[in-house]
């Protein structure tokens, strides 16, 4: 898929919220093809900066290119958990004005069947956010007991039949290993005591009785709530007095994580100690959550879930 090609998801509203002055420092942290990035430059000076990060080689790849046009971007493979190593290692931590955080798998990743994240093509079952790190999605299964498949597809998918679909996993493998997203995919509906899967009678695709499946193995491989949690904490050290905090999620888990991390510092106290005196919270919610318009999920219905949130760092 061309870069030019992905929707980046509320991008004006980002920009908004993260309100960039002509020489600040920004971090995206989820590069993606670059699409936040690419608005950030274009709203930066001649001594402005963008570092982003991203797990996926093809995402660095892609933000290599432009970085080689425009040298004001840096570009890192790493994890959210490494958030802080890397503002120390370029010498921005306490002096960045932003930190960007655009959750979820890319349209890029989820198209191209030989990353094993959609069921909607045949491909590997692999869902690794960086293909050369871990262990794959197949991998897992192969060896994973039934109760910790269960627990899985429970605590990451919110998956009401987490039991019966781990124990048809289990009983399949003893016949062949799971290889493909289409093999995972079929057992799984096969498993699942619902309503065949079909298009509805506007033409959009109901949800497959794999969706929960599939995306709770995805965040189990890559530890994508571990990372996030990681990454918001450092985030608050990377920020400056002023600097903003956005976030964009997609499903309940990553919001009610964002949500609960922001309330919990808007409330945590702590001493200045350059002035030894009084108190603060570390962090201030300066706006409702926000949904991308009408106009946007028509243009964009990847875009129909997402919701931002905001946070100011106060001292």
């Amino acid at each position: 898929m061309e870069a030019g090609s992905h929707q980046p998801v509320m991008v004006q509203a980002v920009m908004d919220a993260l309100r960039p002055s002509a020489d600040g420092v920004f971090f995206d942290c989820t590069f993606g093809r670059g699409g936040h990035a690419r608005a950030l430059l274009s709203a930066l000076g001649p001594c402005g900066r963008v570092i982003a990060l991203d797990r996926d080689p093809a995402a660095i790849a892609a933000g290599s290119e432009l970085a080689a046009e425009d040298p004001r971007l840096e570009v890192v493979q790493g994890r959210f958990g490494n958030l802080g190593a890397v503002a120390s290692s370029h010498k921005v931590c306490g002096k960045v004005n932003g930190v960007l955080f655009d959750l979820g798998v890319s349209s890029p990743q989820l198209e191209d069947a030989s990353r094993g994240f959609s069921f909607q093509q045949e491909g590997p079952l692999d869902m690794r956010m960086d293909p050369d790190s871990g262990i794959s999605a197949a991998e897992w299964l192969r060896s994973a007991g039934a109760e910790e498949i269960a627990s899985v597809l429970f605590r990451f998918g919110e998956e009401r039949h987490s039991r019966r679909i781990a124990r048809a996993i289990c009983e399949a493998r003893r016949k062949s290993p799971l290889r493909t997203t289409r093999q995972l995919a079929e057992l799984v509906e096969a498993a699942a005591p619902r309503t065949p899967w079909r298009r509805s009678r506007k033409g959009q695709s109901e949800k497959h009785p794999a969706t929960r499946v599939f995306q709770a193995i995805r965040i189990f491989i890559n530890r994508e709530l571990e990372e996030l949690q990681a990454g918001l904490e450092q985030s608050v050290g990377v920020l400056m007095p002023g600097g903003r905090l956005v976030t964009i999620s997609f499903h309940s888990l990553e919001d009610r994580i964002v949500k609960r991390f922001m309330r919990a510092q808007s409330k945590t106290t702590f001493v200045d100690e350059q002035h030894r005196s009084g108190a603060g919270s570390l962090l201030e919610i300066t706006a409702k959550p926000r949904r991308p318009g009408e106009d946007e999920i028509r243009a964009n219905p990847r875009s129909r879930s997402a919701i931002m949130r905001v946070a100011e760092k106060r001292l």
